[in-house]
């Protein structure tokens, strides 16, 4: 793999996500398949080119900026297990602020759950994801790959905020906002069972990690 290689998977990479930001074309697929059907055909089609890319840095020219300690990688297990656990609260639940959300129209301001830590908990998720495998993974093709990664997500808050500012309107948008931040920030929740759930899914999910790590990325997580 040379550079220009991992360049061009890179770019590809970022086209394919400049979807959701794309009003235009994202209205005519929901159109087509419904929002729901769009959430999951984003969702493979993200996991579908993360794969090739994170490969693709695995197979460019090695040039080490800091070698690799055991300590780091125990960080980066613990810092996974929180990334399922927010992913695992977040997904299928109603949140008007991002570009996903579950049945946004019962979205209830008083009860917001992980909304109420984080307005973008998908992408908090990607960002954290991305900053703790800085930390092994410390040559340059790697340093560029989760550098950029993170950065987008981070950048990718302050873009779907004025977009959804302007869908809802700055009034509505500022009043849903400050309700949220003034609701409490754990809440009794309205079902343990379900509760129970999303922690077994974070568990099992990062479990799932662990184990399809070497076989899809070609490197032990452990």
């Amino acid at each position: 793999m040379t550079w220009a290689g991992f360049a061009w998977i890179f770019a590809l990479f970022f086209a394919t996500h400049s979807v959701p930001v794309r009003p235009s074309i994202k209205s005519r697929i929901t159109a087509k398949i419904g929002p729901r059907g769009f959430g999951i055909s984003y969702s493979i089609l993200s996991i579908g080119m993360l794969t090739p890319l994170i490969w693709s840095a695995g197979k460019a020219p090695y040039v080490e900026l800091w070698p690799q300690a055991v300590w780091q990688r125990h960080v980066v297990h613990l810092g996974m297990l929180i990334v399922c656990l927010i992913l695992a609260f977040s997904i299928g639940r109603p949140n008007p602020f991002s570009f996903g959300g579950a049945r946004n129209d019962r979205f209830d301001p008083t009860r917001p759950g992980i909304v109420r830590i984080t307005r973008h908990p998908i992408l908090l998720a990607l960002a954290l994801w991305a900053g703790l495998h800085l930390l092994p993974n410390g040559d340059l093709a790697h340093v560029l790959l989760f550098g950029v990664l993170g950065s987008f997500a981070i950048v990718g808050r302050a873009l779907i905020n004025r977009r959804k500012r302007r869908e809802m309107g700055a009034g509505r948008w500022s009043d849903l906002n400050a309700a949220v931040g003034n609701a409490r920030v754990i809440n009794s929740p309205l079902s343990w069972a379900g509760v129970a759930v999303r922690i077994i899914s974070a568990i099992a999910g990062f479990a799932a990690l662990l184990a399809l790590h070497p076989v899809v990325i070609g490197v032990p997580a452990l």
